[in-house]
């Protein structure tokens, strides 16, 4: 097996991390919010009702900015139904998810989920321009952020929520190109209407942040015009756009699969030049970021059939993927891209973050646990705060049906301020061990902190509630650094974390 390469120098990077790229993403689907992150009665639940067992697990997840309510479910909101007392609040039909949703937890129980998380959690709030418009947003802004002194702000204040949530990050909608979304919309009308929201939100507060929706994927039939559309009304407006990808492996192509970051890349690069080249033509000196704020590995191909069988239940076990040694993989693997591409991908968030294809699992009345995907994301959000150094490697390739010819390693480096180094990287191969040389060029580094790996010798290995430590990751031993040349061996289909100092 021939070997790996690249070099890591401090005078080439990427950029700063921005930590909003550890991102997650919580939707009122299935059990994320009642019996997951919310269960009065459980063992743990403090006195609002949210357990403690997953708040413990959010925080060691280590997620920033989390974007809230939807998701599909926010094209039929009515904001006005989660606030006020509980009691008074009203049951309605979800048409996103064939759901009943009570609103026993809402608007102010999610900003106090917030502050339980801590001071690193952000609110991303999203507004409905599916069945709602201009005035439903402005409304909702005004309640969340004036001050005092007016009806809205009043009523919040009389809510019990004397300061206001101070949201500073706004989604305009949510999947506005796709045919499935309440209240879907042409990329002419949806320019319009996220213009004039956006115009409205930025009267209240000009420095609010605000993201366009994007594309629902790369495959979509309207991508990149849809994009250019968008932009042409709202460039000057908007801080953002968006972009959502999921992946999993279909007719039991693995290869493919496990190469899903290079479509991932693929989508960001096709992005990025879009809104340049509409800055380009706008003659305009702003640079558009993307808000990637919906990603993950999820078995969609299940979940049409899971939802139609519905019949308006409350919070039913939906989309909860078990997640196995592969997909932890593939999943650590669009981390690496997202940090690759750290210079104009300033948002992420994770979909989602408890039992809906989710890192944390629950049983109602039971434990917690981690499943594989917790691994890659809670180390990436531990170790890839810094400057990502560019990182191009010579690589073995391999033929995959999708994509082509495809790296077998896939990696990424973070340098922080005090100047240790993390190298990210995976091994696609799925069952040839691959060697692996650094070379370090003006970086002061003389030893290997740390090197471990999330492997398994059973690829199909993952976390359940009878097995919640089944696959962990582990210590490689033998990896060195010598003479300013990193030197180790990457198992098997594997996530690997190298520390330097």
């Amino acid at each position: 097996m021939r070997t790996a390469r690249f070099t890591l120098d401090p005078a080439f990077t990427v950029a700063e991390v921005n930590p909003r790229l550890f991102g997650s993403f919580v939707e009122h689907l299935g059990r994320c919010v009642y019996t997951g992150i919310y269960e009065p009665g459980h063992p743990t639940a403090d006195e609002a009702g949210l357990r403690q067992d997953v708040l413990d697990l959010v925080r060691e997840l280590g997620v920033t900015a989390i974007r809230y309510p939807g998701g599909n479910f926010v094209s039929g909101y009515k904001w006005e139904d989660s606030v006020g007392p509980v009691e008074e609040r009203p049951r309605r039909l979800d048409l996103a998810w064939r759901t009943t949703e009570s609103n026993r937890f809402g608007l102010s129980e999610f900003i106090a989920f917030l502050k339980k998380v801590g001071p690193q959690a952000e609110p991303m709030m999203a507004v409905n321009l599916g069945t709602r418009g201009v005035a439903e947003a402005i409304e909702l802004q005004e309640y969340a952020n004036h001050p005092f002194g007016t009806e809205l702000s009043e009523r919040r204040i009389a809510h019990g929520d004397k300061d206001p949530f101070g949201i500073k990050l706004w989604c305009l909608g949510n999947e506005m190109d796709g045919p499935w979304q309440t209240g879907h919309k042409t990329a002419e009308e949806y320019g319009r209407l996220a213009a004039e929201t956006a115009r409205a939100m930025r009267q209240i507060d000009p420095g609010v942040e605000l993201v366009a929706c994007g594309s629902s994927g790369q495959s979509m039939p309207t991508f990149a015009e849809w994009e250019a559309t968008v932009l042409k009304e709202t460039y000057d407006l908007v801080d953002y756009i968006s972009l959502h990808a999921y992946y999993e492996p279909l007719d039991g192509d693995v290869d493919s699969f496990l190469a899903s970051a290079v479509d991932m890349e693929s989508f960001i690069d096709n992005v990025v030049a879009t809104c340049d080249h509409i800055g380009a033509r706008l003659k305009s000196k702003k640079k558009i970021n993307l808000s990637f704020d919906e990603w993950n590995v999820w078995y969609l191909s299940r979940t049409e059939a899971e939802v139609s069988a519905l019949d308006w239940p409350e919070a039913p076990r939906l989309l909860e993927d078990n997640y196995s040694v592969t997909d932890a993989v593939v999943f650590g693997s669009l981390l690496i891209a997202l940090l690759r591409h750290a210079d104009r991908v300033t948002v992420a968030c994770l979909a989602q973050l408890v039992n809906v294809i989710a890192p944390i699992m629950t049983e109602p009345g039971g434990p917690a646990w981690r499943q594989t995907t917790f691994f890659p994301f809670a180390q990436a959000a531990k170790y890839g705060r810094g400057e990502v150094l560019d990182v191009r490697v010579d690589s073995p390739t391999y033929e995959t049906k999708k994509y082509g010819e495809a790296d077998l390693l896939h990696a990424t480096a973070v340098r922080a301020e005090d100047g240790t180094v993390t190298v990210f990287a995976v091994n696609r191969d799925r069952t040839e061990a691959l060697p692996l040389e650094v070379a370090l060029s003006g970086l002061d580094l003389t030893r290997v902190v740390e090197h471990s790996a999330l492997a398994d010798a059973d690829p199909e290995a993952r976390n359940t509630l009878a097995e919640p430590e089944r696959v962990i990751p582990h210590p490689v031993d033998g990896t060195t650094l010598t003479d300013g040349t990193l030197t180790a061996t990457l198992e098997p289909l594997s996530w690997n974390v190298i520390r330097l100092a």
